[in-house]
């Protein structure tokens, strides 16, 4: 089995508990085919879908068809990450009654607002890096203030005033890094997904705040495509796609309306890649236009590791971070905080020592 081939079978495997043909297909393929289990578990585990991919086995009763051994190795990751997963809920429910008390209401994100949700039949199935939540912009310095008092720190303190979240803080005996977010999206996005939008459709689980079902979906999706432009890249996680799967389900009849061009075309390029590696679930509804049949081409020819497809988003990926360096410098003439980034860039030696290549090469570790 080939990347391509490792990568459409394991996320076929994560549909086999909801859709039917799937479940078939990849029964008859663990009877008649040798599967590359070595391949499945580096696959799985560089998308952080290991977890989730044996749940599912399980729930269709397949694991018989595998090695013992990797059965043995699966049931102990999946167990390890569901203690580690119950850990995190119980942080995030301790972070939500601090801030509930001293008046301020998040909204929590992502993988942890998925696990307070409910979206997942096992919470174990989840592989979740940080505790992710919201709040309002008038409530973002005091909040980071309130974790601090709780002995909540970041390594590097430094925040840019115009960053979706503060820096990474950690607290000693928790086992979650938290990323306070004053934003989800950045400019020109922002708006789109704002702490007062999410508020409006968020529901409460167990006394903590989660965003709608529907803007879960919208997130999982357009964080990574907008904030860390993976759009351009290319680049969909197993986990991702997963996730937007089971939101999809959660979500069929109940459609926001979206006006924004480019966002629509985002999301629509996902679905369309998603919907492929997945086997055409129904539940992922997207438009086939000669936009998005080009994109589909060229991320089949990524995975499919074409040579001249990667050196193109190469090219690209240089393009756009010149683009967003530019983009940053044209913010700041209109945007108090874009232009207080700014000058303090430009007063800071390193980031002229770095753009020029001059800093000290770092020691192999």
């Amino acid at each position: 089995m080939n990347y391509k081939e490792t990568l459409f079978f394991v996320a076929k495997c994560l549909t086999i508990s909801l859709e039917e043909k799937n479940k078939k297909e990849i029964e008859i393929q663990l009877k008649t085919t040798e599967i590359d289990w070595d391949s499945v578990v580096k696959a799985s585990t560089g998308h952080f879908v290991f977890p989730a991919l044996y749940c599912n086995l399980k729930r269709a009763n397949f694991l018989h068809y595998l090695p013992e051994e990797l059965v043995n190795y699966m049931i102990h990751i999946t167990d390890l990450n569901r203690e580690r997963n119950l850990q995190i809920i119980e942080q995030a429910k301790e972070i939500n009654e601090l801030l509930l008390a001293n008046h301020i209401t998040p909204i929590f994100l992502k993988g942890t607002g998925n696990l307070l949700e409910g979206l997942y039949e096992d919470i174990a199935e989840r592989m979740v890096g940080d505790i992710d939540f919201i709040v309002s912009k008038k409530d973002f310095k005091n909040t980071v203030e309130i974790l601090k008092k709780e002995k909540y720190s970041a390594k590097n303190e430094t925040y840019m005033d115009f960053h979706w979240h503060y820096p990474k803080m950690v607290k000693e005996n928790r086992i979650g890094a938290v990323e306070v977010h004053n934003k989800v999206l950045k400019k020109p996005y922002t708006s789109f997904l704002d702490y007062k939008t999410l508020e409006e459709n968020s529901f409460s689980s167990s006394n903590c705040k989660v965003a709608s079902f529907e803007n879960q979906f919208l997130i999982t999706i357009l964080q990574k495509q907008i904030n860390d432009n993976l759009y351009f890249s290319k680049t969909i996680t197993l986990r991702n796609v997963y996730d937007s799967f089971l939101l999809s389900i959660k979500t069929i009849s109940t459609k926001r309306i979206i006006e924004n061009k480019t966002i629509k075309k985002y999301l629509n390029d996902y679905k369309i890649c998603a919907s492929e590696i997945l086997n055409a679930p129904k539940s992922l509804e997207y438009t086939i236009n000669n936009e998005s049949k080009k994109y589909l081409e060229s991320y089949l020819k990524i995975i499919g590791n074409s040579k001249k497809e990667l050196r193109k988003i190469k090219l690209i990926n240089s393009y756009i971070k010149i683009k967003d360096k530019v983009k940053i410098l044209q913010y700041s003439f209109i945007d108090k905080e874009y232009r207080s980034y700014t000058f303090r860039r430009f007063k800071d030696v390193g980031f002229y020592l770095k753009q020029f290549s001059l800093d000290k090469p770092k020691p192999n570790s």
